[in-house]
């Protein structure tokens, strides 16, 4: 029942429950973006799912989070079940047939997917104080850490480079003030302190190397042309609700940054699917509701759409809530203010249906039936219809770690991201100016102990006597205070410590003096 170019949704009823006619997903829209909404148990997996068979069966890449480990089994044919057949029938889907998609699984701790990974520069300031949920001036000084590292060469790879360039910042917080701006070593212990919970919540297993290629969540199957389906286990991510929507948005942010302008082209290039959508935004600061707006907007033009998983509408801001131009609304319920708020918001943003009222029909869809508008023609939404969702073809719930185990083992990402390559970065490089620093100060302080010593002389009444018999015993006995030798020595380590620190510091910041 698919036209090609289309991407089969399901069957629309008329009032009398009879078909009306099938709802299709136009693949040269794919780029315009899109909502899944419903409450919990309507059937949002199941519809995330539909799509993302239809998207790579097209030869679409798809990229999509498992939040509860029942996306996993769209790497499994599925089988022959009453209820599916049944809505296959009701529907016209004369040509069900079940299969099996091409998926690799990935997961930050790496024990359900190949590891993945980005590191701190290509987080970049923003998202890490997002992440780190920074105030105003901690954000300030994580710009400032950026700034230092980008001068100096100091590669910013994991926590360890980091909480290292923090503490060479706290330690020379004078003199870099005067040339970047006040460093509060309140700020920076602060900073210190929210790194050592993000390292004990597992955020040190993201950062590192090798970090994800883009180019490896957008592989299409060599035999069956199929895109590859990237499954991101969330299930164990979700207990630090803030990294798993920094991370998505930063995938987000990498594909807008590193993907050429492609226009309009005849089917996306990617699908990315952000499931629990409202952690993206709950308590999120403007300016990054901002840049998630700038590039929902933009990163269309390149071959890229992102479709929203959500239970409710109004998780997502207005201004970006107007640029997904395909929706799919499952049932709602409208027992609260803020839930009748939310019915009438859904039903607002759709194309009316003279058949029948959208806010009434909202709160009585049943489970799998959702109402659906999708873009037609010149890009316009078409009449939003009341529309049994097609069954899917692969299987409805979680594959075994058997199952999951043996696709990892025929990954084409086999290997490339399973162990970390610890390479030389800040961590080792601010190490060794600190030794050397050390170092050099110590053969100094040596030089002028052994300068010093050779002088020989004392002030009168501090020296020692000859008492005539052939020894040498000091003149006065008791307290003895500190001899001009041994300040001479203190003063010049402690001099030379200053001016090695001061060295240490134009040397790293030698391209700011010049």
């Amino acid at each position: 029942m698919d036209d090609t170019g289309k991407l089969f949704i399901g069957g629309s009823r008329n009032p009398d429950d009879s078909l009306n006619k099938a709802e299709y997903l136009e693949l040269k829209f794919g780029n315009r973006h899109g909502l899944v909404t419903g409450a919990t148990g309507t059937g949002k997996t199941v519809s995330l799912q539909i799509l993302a068979e239809g998207f790579s069966k097209a030869g679409v890449p798809v990229f999509a989070a498992d939040i509860k480990g029942d996306l996993s089994g769209i790497a499994m044919k599925g089988e022959p079940k009453d209820f599916l057949l049944k809505r296959a029938e009701q529907i016209g889907l004369t040509d069900y047939e079940f299969e099996q998609f091409p998926v690799i699984f990935w997961d930050l701790f790496g024990e359900k997917g190949h590891r993945v990974r980005t590191t701190i520069a290509e987080m970049g300031p923003l998202l890490l104080s997002r992440l780190m949920d920074a105030s105003e001036p901690q954000e300030g000084v994580i710009n400032i850490a950026f700034k230092i590292a980008d001068e100096a060469g100091l590669p910013l790879l994991d926590l360890k480079d980091f909480t290292a360039l923090l503490n060479y910042m706290a330690e020379n917080a004078n003199e870099l003030s005067s040339q970047f701006g006040l460093i509060s070593k309140t700020s920076v212990a602060s900073i210190q302190r929210a790194l050592l919970v993000l390292e004990q919540q597992g955020a040190e297993h993201f950062f590192g190397e090798p970090a994800l290629k883009i180019s490896d969540i957008m592989r299409t199957h060599p035999n069956s042309g199929y895109g590859q389906i990237s499954v991101l286990a969330a299930d164990k991510l979700m207990m630090n609700p803030r990294l798993y929507a920094t991370f998505l948005l930063w995938l987000l942010s990498e594909l807008f940054e590193e993907l050429p302008e492609v226009g309009d082209p005849d089917k996306p290039k990617l699908v990315f699917f952000f499931d629990e959508a409202h952690l993206l935004f709950d308590d999120a600061p403007k300016v990054l509701t901002e840049r998630v707006e700038q590039v929902v907007r933009l990163i269309r033009s390149k071959g890229v759409g992102v479709y929203f998983v959500t239970q409710n509408p109004l998780d997502v801001p207005e201004t970006v809530l107007a640029q997904l131009g395909n929706r799919v609304q499952h049932a709602l319920r409208a027992y609260t203010p803020r839930e009748q708020k939310a019915v009438k918001t859904a039903a607002d943003t759709f194309r009316p249906n003279p058949a029948f009222d959208c806010a009434t029909a909202i709160t009585n869809l049943g489970t799998g039936e959702a109402l659906v508008s999708t873009l037609e023609g010149k890009g316009a939404p078409s009449i939003v219809e009341r529309t049994l969702v097609r069954p899917p073809s692969s299987r409805i719930g979680p594959v075994t770690d058997q199952e999951r185990a043996a696709i990892m083992d025929k990954s084409p990402v086999l290997g490339l991201y399973d162990e970390d390559v610890d390479r030389e970065s800040a961590f080792e490089m601010l190490a060794a100016r600190a030794k050397a620093a050390a170092d050099a100060a110590a053969k100094k302080a040596q030089e002028a102990s052994e300068a010093s010593a050779g002088s020989g002389w004392t002030l009168p009444g501090f020296g020692t006597d000859d008492d005539n018999r052939g020894t040498t015993k000091p003149r006065r006995s008791g307290y003895q205070r500190e001899t001009v030798v041994e300040a001479a020595m203190k003063s010049v380590a402690r001099t030379v410590a200053t001016q090695v620190g001061r060295a240490l510091v134009r040397g790293i910041l030698g391209s700011l003096k010049r």
